[in-house]
């Protein structure tokens, strides 16, 4: 009899009461067995949380810009995001904190500053200057509602059009209104006697910016005039306006309607257009009207020096073109490309050479923002191909349904995957360099590869190369190529556990070193994958078929041949499909016509050619059994060196050897316990309903061991009878009643019908039982009722023989018990020092067998041999298992528990795991309430605890993960990875890290007016806006109009915007204030941009002094 110790009852009653009263000390032993003191090294300084980066498409993009001199592509959201996009690697990403819709942007060009407009009757003024831009003004209306924007080039007064149709003017460099009003009553004709409708568009005549055009939505437009306050041109048409856009020569403008026409009107004759174009109508005979089309969206009209003008244009197709795709309308000429996409396009911009507005404009491509994509068209190329994106944003090709995170990955990994993954790559690309290039990388001192693993609905799984905080996809992979696709819906009886997406990724399980690759899908089917870089043709592909669910009969079984039930046959290690087995009695009510021991999926019969990368090397699927779909894997684990693979779900756990290609192991959670099953689940009589019942049954003592333990899947009941070996008798005698006690009241009143299902899976080389004197294999096996088993493994000796003789697997007796669910388990060895699953380097596989051979004897068995098996016999090892409520660390072999921690009381853990930082290692845990924690192992202190955001959608829960280094993930929106890291160091090292999204570059001269234009007044109009719009002329506006407010972002608030993540990062802002350097570069360079606009507008109007009173011949 164990002694008991009351220190430990009143330890497991106080602990975690409180978060405070969870800096418990580790707990006590007796003295006989005193746990050695293991040097941590870990400290709270060392960890620190803040976001580095997010990757990925803007999800629900609203609004586009680009800088042409500095060469940066921004994007607005409907969730107040904006994502800046330089070269490829240059990407930044910020949030307004009001979280209303951008509905427009406007770069102040070559100056390193944006205006964002917000649904919310908001205007900010960005600092692009910094490595994490920064507001630096804002502008709340509060009378009416801003509709557009339009800042001219090289101007500081930025025209705001309102919903009420009024325009007001806002100096960009103080943020303040001007009193210069236009009135819309004043702009319309004092004949109309209707509003014309909110300001849809706004331009200054690109030869005379004192002539503005406004754009009402009713089919007014107006060329006001800015000096005389009045209009000098009014344009009228019947059907609304959507954009408008001008020829540089501001001689004309074009229009895009409602119903699908273009008008083009010469400035000077407002009666009628001069001419009116129906892209998508078509042309009636008798001179009638074209039909209607749907509204043209936007228009832009752009010249080029040696040919025709292009005229660009989004939607205008005709009402009969149903199910057609979005299209953007090339017209250049006589010729008109339609440009079908893949989404509805949210906006698009023509990028050209110039940023001057009178210049040819020489477009060479336009960007346009779709719902879901970013796409570059090439207009200098025939056939207008596209460029090849180079930005992570297909991350949501098919959508995320889980990912994997690993960081200081084997360095061979990301070229051999690379390697592969080029030869992926579609053609038809346009030749040139992608044009939006601007910015500078950052300097990481960061080289360790880090890849992430991304698995999707349609079965895909994409490996990204995320060093550096960068984002590259790296290669493809199709899971769903070895099915049969159902040709047509009368072929789909089978998919219907899941309605779409039946090859769906649930699981993911990878090792790095040997490149083996196991993935559990949906439809309860798991793939076992090589790495390989030769082509191979499979001429049949190896499956397994699994039957489990377990069902109980009465206890007499028919033939009498033993006292329990058997569970049923595991189908057929035959790697073709065989026809269903006659089956024992428990499963006869196939004879009903109920669905019976068929997959979810075929796979497919034909030869499959597989391509170098990851190619099958097994298909496994659970059948149905008796009308009941199998259940879907909760668990999956695979090990490289031992050549098994061991999935569960919430019927049971099945391992398989994938070198053999059979199923060793088919049992049902319940049988697991054998006699110690604390919750004495007594097996049920025959079930009347089709109800999932969850395989209630026990394995009584002594009980012998069903028989397809060992490698053949026959069972006792089938025709062909096998002897068991003694070694495969379960160890029922040497059984731990230490831990056969009642657990927690969290469980005492379970339900006994609830099911337990498998939820974490571990292979390991470790003590086994207590008695163990030397570690071996076994897997460890958690549960959702916070069970941990052990299963002990015998494997054959290598080489030949591991192809020839079986694996003999038992469960051991060893039972461990935590609160919740189990979430992760991991190994130290005694001096805290984790210890990796045994795995096996990688190796080329496909090669002739005969040189290989010698090789294969020298490689199986030792790398298996994981290094704690090196150690003396003497020392110990410890366990650290996580659950979803507590952690405890476990001496082994005594099982005695070293160290505990209750992470939570209230919430649940979503995420832990146990990952190496600063040459230790510690466990990171992410809960449900929003927590991010990490404790010191093996003595689980407390190291970091922050608030970092609630769990608010079940995406979060699914795709959160911690790694090595500090670093974690999860996928914020359906198209973006959010990036974080836990580490002090990284922290401090990312400002270097960042890159610059603002470059010095000279601004382009301004075209040549020559002599005549000079001369007969051809040429460009200035304007002084300062005297127009400045405070001594026009007063000031009225107060209620308009609130500024100062952004975070100022001169004062600069040093805070530098350095990052507000709060978070205040100790790593204080570091960099101290070192001075870097702050006082950044102030400079902003006080520099605050300043520039002001002098150029000074630099105007002395220029206009000066030359105000001469004649033209002293120019």
């Amino acid at each position: 009899m164990r002694k008991f110790n009351i220190r430990k009852v009143l330890d497991g009653l106080t602990a975690g009461s409180s978060s405070a009263s969870q800096q418990q000390q580790p707990q006590q032993h007796p003295p006989g067995n005193r746990e050695p003191e293991i040097q941590e090294t870990l400290q709270s300084e060392h960890f620190q949380l803040c976001k580095t980066v997010r990757h990925g498409f803007p999800y629900q993009p609203s609004a586009l810009a680009f800088d042409p001199v500095q060469k940066i592509l921004a994007v607005g959201t409907q969730t107040g995001a904006l994502r800046l996009f330089g070269r490829p690697g240059v990407e930044c990403y910020c949030q307004h904190d009001s979280g209303a819709a951008v509905i427009q942007l406007q770069f102040l060009i070559n100056e390193g500053a944006l205006v964002s407009a917000l649904a919310d009757d908001t205007l900010h003024l960005w600092n692009l200057r910094q490595k994490r831009p920064a507001i630096l003004h804002s502008l709340k209306f509060c009378r009416e509602r801003v509709t557009f924007c339009h800042l001219p080039f090289q101007s500081k007064w930025l025209y705001v059009g309102t919903e009420r149709g009024n325009i007001h003017i806002v100096n960009v460099e103080s943020f303040t209104l001007s009193g210069y009003v236009i009135m819309w009553n004043k702009a319309i004709e004092l004949s109309s006697k209707s509003h014309p409708g909110p300001v849809v568009h706004i331009s200054d005549n690109p030869m005379d910016e004192g002539k503005l055009l406004i754009g009402f939505e009713s089919g007014t437009v107006v060329l006001w005039d800015l000096k005389s306050k009045k209009a000098d041109y009014r344009y009228t048409y019947d059907e609304a306006i959507h954009s408008v856009a001008w020829h540089h020569e501001g001689k004309q403008f074009i229009c895009s309607h409602s119903d699908g026409t273009l008008t083009i009107w010469n400035v000077r004759s407002p009666a009628k257009p001069v001419q009116t174009i129906t892209p998508h109508g078509k042309q009636l005979k008798d001179g009638k009207k074209p039909e209607p089309c749907k509204p043209i969206l936007k228009v832009e009209f752009k010249t080029t020096r040696s040919g025709e003008p292009f005229i660009i244009l989004s939607g205008g197709l005709s009402y009969d073109t149903v199910g057609r795709r979005p299209c953007l309308t090339v017209m250049h000429g006589k010729s008109t490309a339609v440009l079908e996409m893949d989404y509805s396009i949210v906006d698009f911009l023509t990028l050209c050479e110039t940023p001057y507005p009178n210049d040819f404009q020489e477009p060479y491509a336009v960007v346009v923002l779709l719902e879901k994509d970013l796409v570059l068209i090439d207009l200098a190329q025939n056939g207008y191909p596209i460029f090849e994106n180079p930005y992570p944003l297909s991350i949501h090709e098919s959508p995320v349904t889980c990912c994997e995170y690993f960081a200081d990955c084997p360095v061979d990994l990301i070229p051999a995957l690379y390697s592969v993954g080029a030869r992926q790559k579609r053609q038809g690309y346009s030749k040139k360099e992608w044009p939006i290039n601007g910015g500078n990388w950052g300097l990481g001192s960061q080289s360790y590869p880090e890849i992430i693993i991304t698995g999707h609905a349609d079965g895909s799984i994409k490996f990204w190369d995320a060093s550096a905080i960068t984002l590259q996809v790296l290669y493809k992979l199709k899971t769903s190529k070895v099915f049969e696709k159902s040709r047509n819906k009368d072929e789909k009886p089978n998919t219907d556990i899941v309605d779409e997406d039946p090859y769906a990724i649930q699981i993911i399980s990878w090792c790095p070193e040997s490149r083996m690759l196991c993935i559990a899908g949906v439809s309860a089917h798991v793939i076992i994958y090589r790495f390989s870089k030769q082509e191979v043709i499979t001429e049949v592909i190896p499956m397994l078929e699994v039957r489990l669910l377990y069902e109980i009969s009465d206890v007499e079984t028919p033939e009498g041949e033993q006292a329990p039930p058997l569970p049923t046959p595991v189908g057929s290690a035959n790697p073709q499909p065989t026809p269903p087995q006659s089956h024992p009695s428990t499963s006869s009510s196939s004879s009903d016509g109920l669905r019976d021991n068929v997959p979810c999926l075929k796979v497919k019969s034909s030869p499959l050619k597989q391509s170098p990368g990851y190619q099958t090397e097994l298909v496994i699927q659970l059948v149905w059994v008796g009308g009941e779909p199998p259940q879907q894997i909760t668990s999956l684990a695979v090990n490289s060196s031992y050549g098994l693979v061991v999935f569960g779900n919430c019927n049971g756990i099945a391992m398989v050897d994938y070198l053999q290609k059979a199923v060793l192991l088919n049992l049902g959670t319940i049988e697991l316990y054998g006699s110690n099953d604390p919750y004495r689940r007594e097996p049920r009589s025959p079930r009347k309903s089709r109800q999932p019942s969850g395989g209630l049954c026990d394995i009584s003592e002594g009980a012998v061991v069903p028989e397809d333990r060992c490698k053949s899947p026959t069972s006792a009941k089938m025709s062909r009878k096998l002897s068991l070996p003694t070694d495969l008798k379960p160890d029922l005698d040497i059984k731990d009643n230490s831990f056969s006690r009642s657990r927690s009241s969290s469980v005492t009143s379970i339900d006994k019908e609830s099911r337990e299902a498998i939820s974490a899976l571990h292979f390991c080389e470790t003590f086994t039982r207590k008695t163990d004197s030397a570690p071996s294999p076994c897997l460890w096996v958690g549960t959702t009722l916070g069970t941990v088993l052990v299963i002990a493994l015998n494997l054959p000796p290598g080489g030949e023989q591991r192809l020839l003789q079986p694996v003999i697997v038992s469960p051991s007796g060893t039972i461990l018990r935590l609160k919740g669910a189990i979430l992760r388990m991991a190994f130290l060895d005694s001096t805290g020092c984790l210890v990796p699953p045994a795995h096996e380097p990688w190796k080329e596989h496909n090669v002739p067998e005969e040189k290989d051979e010698k090789e294969k004897v020298k490689k199986r068995r030792p790398v298996s041999v994981s290094p704690s098996s090196s150690q003396e016999i003497s020392e110990n090892q410890y366990a650290v298992i996580c659950s979803e409520k507590q952690a405890k660390v476990i001496s082994l072999p005594t099982q005695n528990c070293a160290y505990k921690q209750n992470i939570t009381e209230t919430s649940f853990v979503l995420r832990g795991d146990i990952v190496s930082l600063s040459s230790s290692i510690c466990l990171a845990c992410f809960c449900a309430n929003g927590h991010i924690m990490t404790f010191s192992l093996p003595s689980l202190r407390p190291l970091l605890d922050v608030y970092y955001l609630p769990l608010t959608n079940m995406r979060i829960a699914r795709t959160f993960c911690f790694t090595n280094n500090g670093q974690a993930l999860y996928l914020v929106s359906p198209t973006e990875v959010q990036r974080l890291t836990y580490s002090q160091e990284t922290c401090e090292n990312l400002q270097e890290m960042l890159g610059e999204l603002f470059t010095p570059v000279e601004t382009p001269e301004a075209p040549n007016r020559g002599f005549f234009k000079g001369l007969f007044g051809g040429g460009a109009q200035s304007l002084d806006r300062e005297e127009l719009f400045g405070e001594s002329s026009s007063g000031k506006a009225s107060r209620s109009l308009a609130q500024h407010i100062p952004g975070p972002g100022g001169i004062e608030g600069v040093k805070g915007a530098a350095s990052g993540v507000v709060g978070e990062l205040a100790r790593a802002r204080l570091a960099l204030d101290e070192r001075g350097q870097k702050l006082s570069d950044l102030e400079e360079r902003t006080a520099a941009m605050l300043s520039s606009a002001d002098s150029f507008s000074k630099h105007a109007h002395e220029m206009m002094l000066k030359y105000k009173d001469k004649k033209w011949y002293q120019f």
